[in-house]
């Protein structure tokens, strides 16, 4: 993505920090204690922010310790087959990055000598890795002060400016927000802040460390429209999981990983009995994402 800043974006108003005292205090006192965050091993907090994309937190919880038993580094990951890391990822959802995560290790192994780079042009290049998770491992592994922008910072920098922001706005704002020496504690204060306080449906401003200060918070009392949905980094409203192509796609994934799965039973298998057609073609991108691999009788994992 290109960031070309305009006039308006170089509106100082735009790279207004948030308050850093209030937010680490009360990160200090709130912050939730995640397995994830007791590690500064690379390998593994990389493994979490893969995890993380796309996957509420209760549903990682009981799955990111036991990948890491089967595939504690990137050379473990990268000597095992994608079906492998395919069937440790099944019930996680979003079965393509298990294999991107498996790519992204090969890439380890075979450009960094197996080791995760602290440097952000270096995890930008690694497949599946984008600017949220690349910062991420920064801050949360390398401790350095690099600013995340996922879907919950995003609400809590659009609120407290008060107007929708661009991308390059909000990275600017979250940035110039990062106390010296406190990229670590500041990051995840702000993502818990967003999600258990600046929620999106009914935020709690009332227990906000930073209401006062908040733009929008003031605007609110008055009706103000909520800056947030379309500014940068928030996620939109997701499409209907039941009955959809996604839905197909995770059950033929998790039929796979108990054994291979026959042409002729392909539709039932992904719960479109009345409609092989379709079946055939959702199947056709499983295979595609490298997910599984279509054979003469039917499908198995690569």
């Amino acid at each position: 993505m290109s960031f070309v800043s305009t006039p308006e974006e170089s509106d100082p108003s735009f790279s207004l920090p948030l308050l850093p005292v209030a937010v680490l205090a009360w990160g200090a006192e709130w912050l939730r204690d995640l397995p994830w965050r007791n590690t500064r091993d690379p390998w593994a907090v990389l493994v979490a922010e893969v995890m993380l994309q796309q996957t509420q937190i209760d549903r990682v919880l009981p799955r990111w310790s036991v990948f890491l038993e089967r595939f504690p580094d990137a050379a473990t990951c990268a000597a095992g087959s994608a079906g492998e890391v395919v069937q440790e990822w099944s019930g996680l959802g979003f079965n393509r990055r298990a294999i991107m995560l498996h790519r992204c290790a090969t890439v380890l192994v075979k450009e960094h000598q197996g080791v995760v780079p602290k440097e952000l042009l270096a995890l930008l290049a690694l497949p599946g890795v984008g600017p949220y998770t690349a910062r991420a491992v920064q801050a949360f592994a390398f401790e350095q002060d690099s600013a995340v922008v996922d879907t919950n910072v995003g609400r809590v920098l659009a609120r407290f400016a008060g107007h929708s922001l661009k991308p390059r706005q909000a990275q600017d704002m979250a940035d110039a927000s990062v106390p010296v020496g406190a990229g670590w504690a500041w990051n995840q204060a702000v993502l818990d802040l967003g999600s258990m306080v600046c929620q999106a449906r009914a935020p709690r401003c009332g227990q906000c460390p930073i209401a006062e200060a908040c733009v929008w918070q003031g605007n609110r009392e008055k009706n103000g429209p909520d800056p947030a949905p379309g500014s940068a980094g928030v996620a939109g409203k997701q499409s209907r999981f039941e009955g959809s192509d996604r839905q197909g796609r995770g059950r033929l994934v998790a039929a796979l990983g108990l054994g291979p799965v026959d042409r002729n039973h392909l539709a039932q298998v992904m719960g479109w009995v009345d409609d092989p057609e379709r079946a055939h073609r959702v199947a056709a991108t499983v295979v595609a994402d490298g997910l599984a691999q279509e054979t003469s009788s039917g499908f198995v994992l690569p």
